[in-house]
């Protein structure tokens, strides 16, 4: 008798010990999620807050990083040309663009966020530093180009851009090689507006990131106990 109950107390404990380490183990997980989200809630608004301003915009080396190689080459193309001031102006109305795109862009990314599980800290938490952004950028970077594009194509037309470059390249086909088609309003708005849409989501991205980083050890000993 007294075996059995030696026997039915320690299987006890042992289920409480159990059920204790569950019930942290989700208490971590929570905790560490909630921290996760906020962290990068923080970089989102970070970003965006730069976008609704323009000199913030420009400035923003992160941005620029992202800037694609077809919009560096008619830069490039311009400034032997003697056009700095187009240049200027072409990242001006860019920069002017983005401003249009923070109301779109925002609930596409917190939306995102808030979707995270569990299972998404886990492999974020296996993954270091960085590992958070790139989730993000995983499922969101489609929905958020198909969703500023049209905004940034509308502004940079009303700005007149692409009617500028045409003036100042007048007579030649560096448009259409840049962009990969015939020297036309059509494909050059669509391919600037593209290129600039592709530069606004990767440097948003870019700009998250770097928060993520900033934040990576309070991120990484928050999550601690989901590797």
């Amino acid at each position: 008798m007294r075996r059995n109950t030696i026997l039915v107390a320690t299987m006890a404990v042992a289920t409480l010990g159990t059920t204790t380490q569950s019930c942290l183990a989700l208490a971590t997980s929570s905790v560490g999620l909630a921290v996760l989200k906020q962290i990068l809630l923080g970089g989102i608004t970070k970003g965006l807050n730069i976008f609704s301003n323009k000199d913030s915009f420009l400035a923003n080396q992160l941005i620029d990083a992202a800037l694609p190689q077809q919009l560096k080459d008619v830069n490039s193309t311009l400034q032997k040309l003697g056009l700095n001031n187009l240049v200027q102006k072409e990242k001006e109305y860019i920069a002017q663009a983005a401003a249009f795109t923070v109301d779109t862009s925002r609930p596409i990314l917190v939306n995102a966020v808030n979707s995270l599980t569990a299972e998404d800290a886990a492999r974020i938490a296996q993954g270091g530093t960085g590992a958070a952004t790139q989730i993000l950028k995983e499922r969101t970077s489609e929905q958020l180009m198909a969703a500023i594009a049209p905004k940034v194509d509308a502004k940079l037309n009303e700005f007149g851009l692409v009617s500028s470059l045409n003036s100042a390249l007048a007579g030649s086909n560096i448009l259409g090689s840049i962009f990969g088609g015939q020297n036309s309003n059509s494909s050059i708005t669509g391919g600037i507006s593209r290129f600039a849409s592709q530069q606004m989501v990767n440097g948003l991205f870019n700009i998250i990131q770097s928060h993520e980083q900033q934040n990576s050890a309070t991120i990484l000993n928050s999550l601690s106990g989901m590797k």
